[in-house]
């Protein structure tokens, strides 16, 4: 028999969503419920005759789409397969066997899981009210601790903490430890934090910032995300990355989509609207939902047999949230918001639980 290496055979796979049968309606991978923006459409058509070439390893149109819409250098910034493809270069590059990878109690799981492919610890600090507690990841950090990841807004809860807590997050740290602040949502809530003070501290030297455009912008099989990085920590992450790692079309259609602002916005505010609305409604259920600054909304039950009662009323009729057990909150789904049709049918079925 081969055998694999034995702290690969000793992990788990990466647990993705269970989509149930092929007639539901998931509500369980925080896509976006609008379509993709109509330029970045075109821009992907019109990019399929060069199928027969290698994607452009340096991502120019990607890139300066990204640093003109964020004012950012377009030299300080990695494009990869999605933002997962980044955090696990950036573990393999900075963290291994002894070392530490801080992260929180509800943050990204995927973290967890490239941590273990370089065979170094993942640890957690604690959350408050299941938000990020800057007191406590400090106090969690150890002589060990070689990266932290702040996820923020958070997934699986939504929560935001501010930008000042990140400065001060980042000023309380070890200039020898590097910090990852992952937005993925931050389109959702970039009009409450203004953005720039965290890409700002890039030019630190020890901090990197990830975004995505799986979310907000719609993209996600286009599998294509990003990072603003200081140029040291740029250069060795670079080695690790897949080369053509994004296809040209996918590349194509995230610059145009990046530079359709106003298509993003649109998709913005109407899913913050029909967030609130479902939310609110949630709420008068008697469900406890934290304010959410993303794409979805965690619904907190009175207890784990409810929350499993709802979620077999919903699959019964044909709609799909995620289970939280795997974050160790059992009495909780996590809804991503659909059309406003979708999400009142959730809203009668929960009523009735």
């Amino acid at each position: 028999m081969i055998r694999p290496v034995p702290h690969v055979a000793d992990m788990a796979a990466y647990a993705l969503a269970d989509l149930g049968d092929p007639d539901i309606i998931s509500l369980a991978q925080n896509e976006s419920a609008f379509p993709v923006s109509p330029q970045a459409i075109l821009a992907g058509q019109k990019a399929l005759d060069q199928m027969p070439l290698y994607p452009d390893p340096e991502w120019p149109e990607m890139r300066a789409a990204i640093a003109d819409v964020h004012g950012l250098a377009p030299q300080n910034i990695l494009c990869g397969a999605g933002s997962m493809e980044l955090i696990g270069c950036l573990i393999r590059a900075y963290a291994g066997v002894g070392d530490r990878v801080l992260g929180t109690d509800y943050g990204y799981a995927y973290i967890a899981s490239a941590t273990a492919q370089v065979q170094a610890d993942y640890v957690k600090a604690r959350e408050i009210d299941l938000t990020v507690s800057v007191d406590d990841i400090l106090s969690t950090v150890t002589p060990n601790t070689q990266i932290v990841f702040v996820c923020n807004p958070g997934n699986p809860t939504g929560t935001l903490i501010a930008n000042s807590e990140l400065i001060r997050l980042r000023e309380n740290l070890s200039s020898d430890v590097l910090l990852v602040v992952d937005q993925a949502y931050a389109e959702f809530s970039d009009v409450v934090e203004n953005p720039k003070a965290i890409f700002d501290l890039a030019a630190r030297g020890d901090t990197v910032v990830m975004r995505t455009l799986s979310k907000a912008y719609g993209l996600a099989g286009a599998r294509a995300g990003w990072g603003y990085f200081p140029a040291e920590i740029a250069h060795e992450v670079r080695k690790l990355l897949n080369p053509n790692n994004i296809s040209i079309p996918s590349q194509a259609m995230a610059a145009a989509a990046l530079r359709d602002q106003a298509h993003m916005q649109n998709v913005v505010q109407q899913t913050a609207a029909i967030r609130d609305r479902f939310a609110a409604d949630c709420r008068e259920l008697g469900l406890t939902v934290p304010q959410s600054h993303t794409n979805f909304a965690l619904l907190r039950f009175e207890n784990v047999k409810q929350a499993q009662e709802a979620d077999a009323a919903l699959r019964a009729n044909k709609l799909l949230m995620r289970g939280m057990g795997g974050y160790g909150l059992a009495d909780c789904l996590r809804a991503t918001i659909c059309n406003e049709d979708v999400m009142r049918r959730c809203v009668t079925v929960l009523r009735e639980v």
